[in-house]
């Protein structure tokens, strides 16, 4: 799958290039300004009703940072209770080990082991394709296994209860598998983040355009510029939770905890 070379790049070093290239557009927009009033020879009043159109840049903008910051926030939210639900089903099929006898809970709880290290080993890897596609591969080998010696017994008659109930909990686990990968590759679209930024550089550029005053106020530019950029910011890293400063540590280590229990 191709990625964009930009949101490839790590989230501070982003922010920094935004940060640098809204301040550029305003800076470029007000001398822009200033040098067609001295070409032109035009008085003030040139940018008359320039606001309006500052007003539905910034207004566009805002509702399109709105709505990438909510599609970020919810793909993250997602992505963590995906995490806490594999959890539960993989700790609802080991209790359900323990209806079977013990030479057989025993060598499916071994299976379970390398099982959930494989999972572990699955977010470990951030966005390492090779390394996940490994893990995923290593998953469903050690879930054959387990799968294997569950449906054996599923024409047993004495183990037709502990059947009936493992074999859902088994499936449960597997499709939550791709569920989890589902939702690691399903990022805000670039072209909607590609967007956003041309809209930012837009309105810095118009802001600077309008700037009636013969000097920039540098605080407010300031304030803008820093403001957007932490907002583009976190878009970002809400987008990429297997890296950065917000991440799924805390969900996934109710998986981690499952492991050290056996």
């Amino acid at each position: 799958m191709s990625k964009s070379a930009l949101f490839d790049m790590p989230a501070p070093l982003i922010a920094i290039v935004i940060f640098v290239l809204i301040f550029i557009a305003n800076g470029t927009g007000f001398r822009y300004r200033k040098s067609r009033l001295r070409r032109n020879k035009e008085n003030e009043d040139e940018g008359e009703g320039l606001g309006t159109v500052e007003s539905s840049m910034l207004g566009l903008m805002a509702l399109i940072m709105g709505f990438t910051f909510s599609m970020a926030a919810s793909k993250f939210e997602a992505r963590r209770q995906i995490v806490v639900e594999e959890a539960n089903n993989i700790g609802t099929a080991l209790l359900r080990c323990d209806m079977y006898p013990d030479s057989v809970r025993n060598l499916l709880r071994a299976h379970f082991k390398d099982y959930l290290d494989t999972r572990i080993a699955y977010y470990e890897a951030r966005d390492d394709d090779d390394k996940i596609r490994t893990t995923l591969d290593q998953t469903a080998d050690h879930f054959k296994r387990i799968w294997q010696i569950a449906s054996s017994f599923t024409h047993d008659p004495r183990f037709l209860i502990s059947s009936a109930q493992m074999i859902p909990a088994l499936n449960n686990m597997t499709d939550i598998v791709s569920t989890r990968e589902a939702s690691r590759v399903a990022k805000v679209p670039p072209i909607i983040l590609i967007l956003l930024l041309v809209l930012t550089l837009g309105s810095s550029f118009l802001l600077g355009y309008g700037t009636k005053t013969k000097q920039r106020n540098d605080v407010m530019i300031f304030g803008f510029t820093l403001l957007t950029t932490m907002v583009l910011y976190l878009i970002i890293e809400l987008d990429r939770p297997r890296r950065g400063i917000l991440t799924l540590d805390a969900a996934e280590k109710m998986i981690v905890d499952l492991r050290k229990g056996l």
